[in-house]
């Protein structure tokens, strides 16, 4: 049985001029294995629609009136705590990696940009395989806007998180 979504108003920091991003975050690292989230805010908070989306979220959202919106963060494509990329996640289809970089090391932005720097002298269809010190919710939506599938986690002691990307083809790439 699937739980309740987990109710978070953020209105009252948002009016009084705050930035609400990390208690949603915290809120998000709390949920239940295939809980949502249902947020209340002061505007449309389309920024966190892409990050939420790197997590591993779809939404829908709803116009309350007077500015204020509802927005239900669903859960979608989560395998053993595994966060993939939206659309066909078949792992069991994809190659080796051709590429492997530790990262661990490095404070961000760095990872994210050798990331970047790293799959766009690849093929398509090639995987990179990384070793980071967090979760690179930034990096998300940069490979989506970019054609690339991934899917990572954590390792078991928790601090070190694996992400395989596999290359693909920009979303506004025009096919010879």
């Amino acid at each position: 049985m699937t739980p309740e979504p987990h109710e978070l108003d953020v209105r009252p920091i948002l009016r009084g001029g705050g930035d609400p991003f990390q208690v949603i975050m915290n809120a998000v690292d709390n949920l239940a294995p295939g809980q949502g989230l249902k947020l209340f805010a002061s505007f449309r908070p389309v920024p966190l629609f892409s990050v939420m989306a790197g997590r591993g979220f779809s939404h829908q959202e709803e116009a309350l009136g007077g500015g204020d919106w509802l927005v239900l963060f669903t859960p979608e494509g989560e395998i053993d705590d595994v966060r993939m990329s939206a659309g066909d996640m078949d792992l069991d289809g994809w190659p080796d990696p051709v590429r492997q970089l530790d990262l661990t090391e490095l404070d961000p932005p760095e990872p994210m940009v050798r990331i970047l720097a790293a799959v766009e002298k690849m093929e398509v269809g090639e995987v990179l395989f990384a070793l980071l010190s967090r979760e690179p919710l930034f990096l998300y939506p940069e490979l989506a806007k970019r054609g690339h599938r991934w899917a990572g986690n954590f390792d078991a002691s928790g601090e070190v998180y694996r992400i395989l990307i596999r290359v693909g083809r920009p979303v506004h790439h025009v096919g010879a």
